[in-house]
């Protein structure tokens, strides 16, 4: 039988938290447990991110913030060169096709920038402009394989 510690280390690079606890399923951290649920926590939305690298980031995030501050909050390398002032692509994000639809279309501004995106997909967005709310819950933004930063 494996300690707690063990599961936590074998799951979650240092760093990261793995929340576990007797019958509660990882809600935090990379590589969760297989088939662990992502229940929301009062007023948190849970999303899922997947890295450049294929691992599985779970987060809860708060309401009314955007993508890109989620990643930042949860260290997670999406890079926001302009801070989300539309000025880039770096914060480019793949979603699954159930978050896009849920969605409304992006601005011009927004299209303008995506038409700048490393990795450009039909589900693409920029993770400034997404805005994080209930009916999202359990959505995945997956993180391309790179970016393209005009800034400099």
């Amino acid at each position: 039988k494996m300690r707690a510690s063990c599961i936590a280390s074998r799951f979650a690079p240092a760093g990261r938290a793995l929340l576990l606890g007797r019958g509660v399923a990882p809600t935090l951290g990379r590589r969760p447990l297989a088939g662990a649920p992502s229940r929301a926590l009062s007023g948190k939305v849970p999303i899922t991110f997947v890295d450049k690298d294929g691992s599985v980031i779970l987060v809860q995030a708060s309401e009314g913030k955007s993508l890109l501050e989620v990643a930042h909050e949860n260290d997670i390398e999406l890079e926001g060169a302009c801070d989300g002032s539309l000025a880039c692509s770096t914060c480019h994000l793949i979603l699954d096709e159930q978050t896009f639809a849920k969605l409304k279309a992006p601005e011009e501004e927004e299209l303008d920038m995506l038409d700048l995106a490393f990795d450009l997909r039909p589900t693409s967005r920029l993770g400034c402009q997404v805005k994080v709310k209930p009916e999202l819950a359990g959505m995945t933004c997956t993180l391309p394989a790179g970016s393209n930063n005009m800034e400099g």
